[in-house]
């Protein structure tokens, strides 16, 4: 035990680990930012930069602190607490697992751990602890707001047909039935999920906005569809496909083939994401911004359950859906294969069209991801993902060149990266990409964060 604690000493602070010098009330708080997460362990007798302190205890020390953590804790914890002696000195061990109920309170604030540090959670991630925590999803509760005379009939037997058709079989029961057996329908209310996937007219929490764009300002068509969810899809492809510049290739076969600037595959995906995953309880809206070299797509609510970009361009995760209903009923009527494969095939349809990547961003209350027009170069790396695009000698952009353009790109979808790491993934000179680093802190695109020889560059 001496050398595993030592061990755990000399690794410093971490996501599951916390030094402290004496039992106070932050010790309850590290208590539950672990019981939050993945769980971790204090000790306490240790200072910040690892020296052992110790600390005096009788035999009734231990006792009082777990009473102290099991009242000051809703749900409350119970945590192991361990006392070691430690080169002459007694240092206290306590080890916290993480609750299967959540989200764990200490006195009415909520903590979550993130790398070395205790972070308060924000009113969405309270609400989504507590979701998870009972199974469920936003989408799959009583909208206590709208009931039967805000959707419409026609709609839900036109979803019915769909499934049907999908799975070709038909319903024995009546479309009520039905939406009790997807569970749209509880104690005899609509849930959210009915309401977003039925409503009747205009909807107040499922605006669209696309755009065609020449310029940043200089707007050339758009449209705001505020409807039904799988009408809002069929309507927003139908607007992108008719701003998409398209090409015909003779094979020989009678007929021709069409070939888009985009693979149709990829944004067919990406805006059925956008509908799964959106925030609904949001105030923003869904936006989508057509432009000559590149399509954006913005969407409220950040990557879900602490999901990272890292992870999401790695491929190695576990997905987890925001609005599971309406997953559900996507799935069912073959909108979607199955969870958790779509980002990997709009990746695939981007590479398979010959275009790039696409580039994975979070801002302050949601997510995007932009697909560029350009062809990858010979030069880049093809494992670089998620905006390495257009090579390097591509043209002007806001004042920064092709080269600048793309190594900011990468930036934002790997942040934290060194001028010598970026060197290697772009097989080009250090002195280039630190030119081109120049540039961008000129421009105040990206900034430096951390201590010069561990920290990174991130975007502004």
């Amino acid at each position: 035990m001496t050398d595993t604690l030592l061990s755990i000493i000399n690794t410093g602070e971490n996501s599951t680990t916390e030094f402290k010098t004496t039992f106070q009330k932050e010790v309850i708080e590290t208590v539950v930012a672990f019981a939050n997460v993945k769980g971790g362990q204090i000790l306490v007798g240790v200072t910040d930069a690892r020296h052992i302190n110790g600390v005096v205890i009788n035999h009734e020390t231990l006792k009082d602190w777990l009473n102290q953590i099991k009242n000051n804790t809703h749900p409350s914890v119970l945590p192991d607490i361990e006392a070691h002696q430690l080169d002459g000195k007694i240092i206290v061990q306590i080890s916290v697992t993480e609750q299967p109920l959540k989200p764990i309170a200490y006195k009415n604030r909520y903590f979550k751990r993130i790398q070395n540090a205790n972070h308060v959670m924000t009113l969405d991630e309270i609400a989504n602890e507590h979701l998870k925590s009972i199974n469920s999803s936003w989408d799959y509760h009583i909208d206590t707001r709208h009931d039967y005379d805000d959707i419409a009939m026609g709609k839900v037997l036109n979803l019915i047909q769909k499934i049907e058709k999908h799975k070709d079989r038909p319903f024995d029961d009546d479309p009520y039935a039905v939406l009790q057996k997807y569970e749209l329908v509880k104690e005899g209310k609509l849930t959210f999920a009915a309401y977003l996937l039925f409503v009747d007219n205009v909807s107040a929490i499922t605006s669209l906005q696309i755009g065609r764009f020449k310029t940043e300002t200089d707007i050339i068509d758009n449209i705001d569809l505020n409807t039904d969810l799988l009408s809002q899809i069929d309507g927003a492809l139908g607007f992108i496909r008719k701003h998409l510049m398209v090409e015909y290739i003779i094979t020989g076969e009678a007929q021709r083939q069409e070939r888009y600037d985009y693979p149709i595959e990829a944004i067919r995906e990406i805006v059925i994401n956008m509908v799964i995953h959106r925030d609904y309880r949001d105030s923003g809206n869904s936006i989508i911004k057509i432009y000559d070299d590149r399509i954006e797509f913005f969407n409220p609510g950040k990557l879900y359950d602490d999901l990272t970009i890292a992870q999401l361009n790695s491929g190695h995760y576990a997905s987890r859906t925001r609005n599971r209903a309406i997953a559900n009923m996507l799935k069912e009527c073959g909108l979607i294969e199955r969870y958790g494969s779509g980002i990997k095939r709009i990746k695939n349809a981007c590479v398979q069209h010959g275009i790039a990547e696409p580039v994975f961003a979070e801002f302050q209350h949601g997510f995007s991801v932009t697909i560029h027009k350009a062809e990858k170069a010979n030069g880049v790396n093809g494992g670089v993902n998620s905006g390495v695009n257009g090579g390097v000698n591509g043209g002007v952009n806001g004042g920064v060149n092709g080269g600048v353009n793309d190594l900011l790109a990468y930036i934002q979808s790997h942040p934290g990266q060194r001028a010598h790491e970026m060197a290697t993934v772009f097989n080009f000179s250090l002195r280039t990409i630190e030119r081109w680093i120049k540039q961008l802190k000129e421009n105040d695109k990206i900034e430096f964060r951390g201590a010069a020889k561990t920290g990174g560059y991130y975007t502004k």
